[in-house]
């Protein structure tokens, strides 16, 4: 728990994501990414010197079978309101429009869902679980697929909804939330969505993989340049997680 916290705690820190009297949403899928961060959130609620709030809401695609109860048990042990937004998503995407591409429009109505629902319960503030591997992955495909330097924001306003979002996570590498996951022993739900790993972002994770097994450190040198780069709003601070064996939690 230690070693996710003080990375949860740095990104907040450096970029200023929580303030004072913030009544933040957590956008749980059942992943462990979302879940990991609920999980941070909702201890260091206990420790920093502003007070605020946390809600986790998961948007439902409306896949039958899906069952969202061991999160909910979860959230009762954490002290945090759960809202399950029930929505018709994937019979929209496959069924009516049957679209060959799916993920970017169910992106958008996740999104849009999830920022709703946020609004709805009075959140001023929206969490996301991307981590470190996400930054990287993101930044590569855009300079891939769309001959263009991005990648998602550390933090950012939306000014249609008037809610801010934040990555709290972005400092944790992949593999400090699959261990801190498996120590904890979240309640993962495992989608059932019939596109999941089979996307451009699983090929470009192997990609990455790959190059980073003959060139050590490559994902590093990456974030490290959007940083000096001061891509989407990301910034150097000097400080990165660092590439050693995980620490006991």
């Amino acid at each position: 728990m230690k070693r996710l916290l003080s990375f949860v705690r740095r990104a907040v820190d450096d970029y200023d994501m929580i303030e004072e009297g913030d009544r933040i949403a957590v956008g749980v899928s059942g992943g462990k990414d979302s879940l990991a961060l609920l999980s941070a959130l909702a201890e260091m609620r206990r420790f920093y010197p502003k007070k605020y709030e946390v809600v986790a809401i998961t948007v439902d695609m409306g896949f039958e079978g899906m069952d969202f109860s061991p999160i909910e048990e979860f959230c009762k042990r954490k002290n945090v309101e759960y809202v399950v937004e029930r929505t018709q998503i994937a019979k929209i995407i496959f069924d009516v429009r049957r679209e060959s591409n799916p993920c970017s429009l169910c992106a958008k109505m996740r999104r849009g869902s999830l920022h709703a629902t946020a609004v709805a319960k009075g959140c001023n503030k929206v969490a996301l679980g991307h981590h470190y591997d996400d930054a990287v992955e993101t930044f590569m495909m855009n300079l891939f697929f769309e001959g263009r330097l991005g990648c998602f924001s550390p933090v950012s306003y939306l000014s249609n909804r008037k809610i801010t979002l934040i990555r709290p996570m972005i400092y944790a590498m992949e593999k400090d939330v699959v261990y801190f996951a498996r120590r904890q022993e979240l309640p993962v739900v495992t989608s059932l969505c019939p596109e999941d790993h089979a996307t451009e972002r699983e090929n470009m994770k192997n990609l990455l993989s790959e190059l980073e097994r003959g060139n050590k450190g490559v994902k590093h040198r990456i974030f490290n340049a959007m940083c000096k780069g001061e891509i989407d709003g990301f910034k150097l601070f000097g400080r990165y997680p660092d590439a050693g064996k995980l620490e006991d939690d």
